[in-house]
């Protein structure tokens, strides 16, 4: 009976490994998308992050097929947060007056469709014996968010007299228009069933922001985000585990003189590939700010954030032409947050790249074990 299978584990395997490495562009393009979500998520100032968990995903290490390859994404988010995140928009937008002293009752609510056109061009050449990549995400969408409840607290007068002060507050704002830009640089190596990544990423504040909204395209501020991580492929059996930590610094945002902390994120996907052209998984992140927030516009203090998130995800890898066309979805429910509002999103993908050739060289994939699993 083993001997009447192995030919079927052989074909199984040959097929994954010829298709995964365009696939895997097609997967990482996916997520590059999601640092640009709108800015109705939360953590940091007003609750908002340059870094948006679920960045990295599934095969986030393994080295990739040279050339250029183009993804297009629609992707829904839902969000709501408490009193403490409602009172941290509304400080940021200067919906509540410097000098009050006292406290929101309200919930926040934030929606966003967005779509994105990501470009990437992998090289061929070796740079320091890996593979280097590099990535633009653009986008344009629309985000909703709206604050209820009510504002009370004690006003301080100009000569020092306390004035009771109470407001219902009813809050909703829309914001359409291009999202900020992310550029990523990357560089993977190869070594068996062993794959290591370290990359560089950014903000650069070139979106819709008006610090009078609580809804917006753009975080109004520049970052830089920096990391590494490890993938475990094993293509006889189909199997994956991807993990990728990074830490971003965040830039004083000029427009409220506010400062977010440093932020810790560790993004994780697992898959198997049911057949050589179709994958199921389960994809998952924690966020952490391991710095306080500063600056003369900071009114909430330290305001440390969290969250976590765990979802399935399914794709399915065709031919388009002489190019490898991929579609994905996943999804990510939201638990565990503080100081930052959660909810849900998904996003459903469309990627094309260059399709690897049917007997790949060692240049090209610098994995014996890739070529020697097509012979």
């Amino acid at each position: 009976m083993p001997r009447k299978q192995l030919p079927a584990a052989s074909s199984v395997e040959a097929g994954i490994t010829r298709v995964i490495r365009p696939l895997v562009l097609s997967c990482l393009v996916a997520t590059a998308a999601v640092a640009l979500t709108p800015d109705i998520s939360a953590a940091d100032e007003g609750g908002v992050s340059f870094w948006v968990p679920g960045f990295f995903g599934s095969l986030a290490a393994i080295p990739q097929q040279p050339g250029w390859s183009l993804a297009t994404i629609y992707y829904h988010t839902s969000v709501s947060g408490g009193a403490g995140v409602a009172f941290a928009r509304e400080s940021e937008a200067g919906k509540i007056p410097v000098n009050l002293s006292g406290t929101l009752n309200a919930s926040l609510t934030g929606s966003g469709n967005i779509g994105f056109i990501i470009p990437s061009y992998v090289f061929g050449t070796p740079v320091l014996g890996g593979q280097a990549a590099v990535t633009l995400v653009t986008a344009y969408g629309c985000t909703n968010a709206s604050v209820n409840g009510t504002l009370m607290g004690i006003l301080t007068g100009p000569n020092g007299n306390s004035i009771p002060f109470t407001r219902s507050d009813s809050i909703a704002n829309s914001a359409c228009g291009i999202a900020d830009l992310i550029p990523q640089t990357s560089l993977r190596w190869n070594n068996g069933v062993n794959n290591y990544l370290a990359y560089l990423t950014g903000d650069v504040p070139a979106g819709f922001y008006n610090p009078n909204s609580i809804a917006n395209m753009g975080i109004g501020h520049s970052a830089i985000d920096a990391g590494g991580g490890y993938t475990y492929l094993n293509p006889k059996v189909g199997q994956e585990f991807s993990g990728v930590l990074g830490f971003t610094y965040n830039f004083l945002n000029p427009a409220t003189q506010y400062q977010n902390g440093l932020d810790m994120h560790f993004d994780w996907g697992a898959s198997q590939f049911v057949t050589k052209q179709l994958l199921v998984g389960v994809v998952g992140y924690a966020y952490r700010e391991l710095g306080c927030d500063s600056g003369v516009g900071d009114r909430v203090g330290c305001f440390q954030s969290q969250v976590f998130g765990a979802g399935p995800q399914v794709g399915f890898n065709f031919p388009v032409g002489n190019m490898q066309g991929y579609i994905n979805l996943k999804a990510y429910k939201e638990f565990a947050a503080r100081n930052r509002a959660d909810g849900w999103n998904a996003w459903l993908t469309f990627a094309i790249s260059p399709e690897a050739p049917t007997v790949p060289t060692p240049h090209q994939y610098q994995g014996a074990h890739v070529a020697s699993t097509l012979r």
